[in-house]
């Protein structure tokens, strides 16, 4: 099979060249028929990276060790799902890996677009190709995952065992969907530049590429702040490190563009700062993939190094000057159709919001290649902490909170006084109110007072307006409220759903203002019958477990989680020891909303930091954090809002049809 994956690369970079040269002759020329041997020859691409992607697989699932690069990821004992997850696992796979989806990513917009974006298609397909020879360059060249080793290892290395948890089947693919998702937007951005149809076409077409791209960025993020929660023993979801910061900051420019977008759409305006966006974007994705997989900075998520680097930072190079070369070719024919008419508009309140993403991602990112150009400079090596990261961004996020819930109620062009007072007052003394009864029961953090209030002045507004959404709906056709809001978001499910993406994102701004400012902590060295407690729990070690399995073997120990006198929970903390590497890992117990039933208000999370079998201690960190499974449901409401804003409007059409005008134009305000 190796051979078979390594013909496959090399043909699919010969079709990828080819792709390229004949979308530039054929546009150039204005020949059709060298557009469409183009677009075949890049569906022909995505063909054979899968077949390639198939048969590194195949060599994983039959051991075999002959290929370095399996050697190097699995072993005869590790469990199937990981021998298929192992591609991603080093670096020459997670660069297949990327190669993969770019390519079927391509045969998909190439196969959609068959019949539209004809003018757009012959840069489309010479910017998704440009990319693919790119990475199939380093595959050929340079981290080559077919490489035969020296010597056919016995049973082989196997899989970092800190990356043999379940979410590593599901957390690496969906976040390089979303840095591959990233380049559709940016090869239409790019396309648009170079043939000069600079509308709203492009636009349109690439939305839910782009709402796709953001989604999987989204989820992945998420899950990997679930998996470092529960596998790395630290207590926390998120602590600031690089590759962590690598996956945020294309999703923060992508946040930006999803909302700038809207106002070109509607009016005319942001064009420059849209294509600076999408821009950034696909340079961010770029540059988390380096930072992900070239080492280059310290990282408990870096799992490869080599020299990559160079190659990575030519590329970027190639990307920033050729994208702004166009962009500053077509400035003339990228002016605004309308000025901003007043700060007090909802075209203010966007541009606001996008000042405030790109201010955090400006900020996360100094923060990250900061050490970077430290050590390049000087040649001392430094770190930048938590607390600088938090120092910045804690309060920038409170202001993009606030215009969260400004945006969706404040009107177009210029708001009045009245729409001001009659939006507003309400949702603001609803946050005001929570903020001063949190601060009477005793809470004094300032930032957390802020955030709470701000999150229900948020949900205020989101209320509000599906309120008189569904008022609207019970005043022209007698429906209840429940029905007149299930009507409202199946006739405007790009509107609605994006509020509730809104209440997702409320969800997580109150989990993390309740578990990072009121953590706990406590530990203890405790024998069988002793206790410990943290807040209003009591935590005894009952017993001790051990076990063994083809794999590893496991030393545990049992917990009673006791609250008001009562056992609420049995916990089982874990250390796994893994022979093929003979490196532990902590396997953290947590009473939380995963029990039944859920339990929301704080999670108990217990690590075992240490056994001694010979005296009997076993030495315990427990930490309580607050309100964190806030978190992860404001991530389920997320998945929720998101795909109901990607369905398809065809119903909306008919329906506002037939549905008295009043209720069409809220609709589609």
């Amino acid at each position: 099979m190796g051979e078979l994956g390594n013909f496959c690369i090399l043909l699919a970079l010969v079709c990828s060249v080819w792709a390229i040269l004949t979308s530039w002759l054929g546009r150039a020329n204005t020949l059709s028929e060298l557009v469409r041997s183009g677009e075949r020859a890049a569906q022909a691409a995505g063909i054979l990276v899968t077949i390639s992607a198939l048969s590194l697989i195949k060599a994983f699932l039959d051991d075999d060790f002959s290929l370095l690069y399996v050697a190097q990821n699995s072993t005869r004992s590790q469990p199937s799902v990981y021998k298929v997850a192992a591609l991603w696992g080093g670096q020459a796979g997670s660069l297949l890996l990327w190669a993969w989806i770019l390519s079927v990513f391509s045969l998909l917009v190439v196969t959609q677009n068959r019949r539209r974006n004809r003018d757009l298609m012959p840069g489309v397909t010479a910017t998704l190709m440009s990319v693919l020879t790119f990475f199939l360059v380093l595959l050929t060249f340079v981290a080559n995952p077919f490489e035969r080793g020296t010597g056919a290892a016995a049973n082989g290395t196997g899989l970092n065992p800190l990356l043999q948890h379940p979410l590593m089947v599901t957390h690496p693919p969906t976040l390089y969907l979303g840095y591959v998702g990233v380049a559709v937007p940016f090869a239409f951005a790019i396309a648009a530049l170079l043939s000069g149809r600079l509308g709203n076409e492009w636009i349109v077409t690439i939305r839910r590429w782009s709402l796709f791209a953001w989604f999987c960025l989204g989820i992945g993020i998420l899950q990997g702040g679930y998996w470092a929660y529960v596998e790395l023993g630290w207590g926390g979801y998120w602590a600031w490190d690089p590759v962590e910061n690598a996956s945020l900051m294309p999703w923060l420019a992508m946040s930006a563009f999803i909302h700038s977008v809207m106002i070109q759409e509607k009016k005319g305006m942001l064009k420059v700062w849209n294509m600076v966006l999408v821009i950034i974007a696909f340079c961010l994705s770029i540059f988390g993939t380096f930072i992900t997989r070239s080492g280059v900075i310290a990282s408990v998520h870096s799992f490869a190094r080599s020299g990559i680097g160079p190659w990575f930072s030519g590329f970027l190079l190639v990307i920033v000057t050729v994208s702004l070369s166009l962009l500053v070719w077509r400035l003339p024919r990228l002016k605004a159709d309308h000025r901003l008419d007043s700060f007090l508009s909802r075209e203010s309140a966007f541009l606001f919001n996008n000042v405030v993403f790109v201010a955090i991602c400006f900020t996360v990112f100094w923060g990250t290649v900061y050490p970077i150009l430290t050590e390049a400079f000087t040649g001392s090596k430094v770190s930048v902490g938590p607390p600088w990261f938090n120092q910045w961004n804690v309060p920038i996020s409170l202001l993009l909170l606030f215009l969260t819930g400004v945006g969706p109620l404040i009107a177009w062009r210029r708001a009045s006084a009245r729409n001001l007072r009659v939006n507003f007052t309400k949702p603001i003394l609803a946050g005001a109110a929570t903020s001063l009864l949190l601060f009477i029961v005793g809470m004094r953090h300032p930032y957390a007072l802020a955030a709470f209030g701000l999150c229900v002045f948020v949900m205020g507004t989101i209320a509000v307006e599906f309120y008189r959404g569904a008022r609207a709906r019970q005043a022209v056709a007698g429906e209840n409220l429940v029905v007149g809001v299930s009507t409202l978001v199946a006739r405007n499910k790009r509107r609605y759903g994006g509020y509730l993406v809104h209440v997702g994102m409320v969800f997580v701004f109150a989990g993390v203002a309740g578990s990072a400012g009121f953590q706990q902590d406590a530990s203890a060295t405790l024998k069988r019958g002793e206790s410990m407690s943290i807040g209003q729990y009591k935590l005894t070690f009952v017993d001790t477990v051990s076990s063994t399995d083809s794999n590893k073997d496991v030393l545990g120990a049992v917990l009673s989680v006791n609250r008001g006198g009562a056992e609420v929970a049995r916990l089982q903390p874990e250390k796994w020891f893994f022979r093929a590497s003979e490196q532990p890992t902590t396997e953290t117990a947590i009473y939380g909303m995963w029990q039944w039933p859920p339990h929301l208000s704080d999670d108990v999370y217990t690590v075992l930091v240490d056994a001694n079998p010979q005296t009997g201690g076993y030495t315990f960190k427990v930490y309580l954090n607050p309100l964190v499974s806030l978190i992860w449901i404001g991530g389920f409401i997320l998945i929720l809002g998101t795909h109901i804003a990607v369905l398809p409007e065809w119903s909306r059409v008919t329906a506002l049809a037939a549905a008295p005008a009043r209720e069409a134009r809220h609709a589609a305000t």
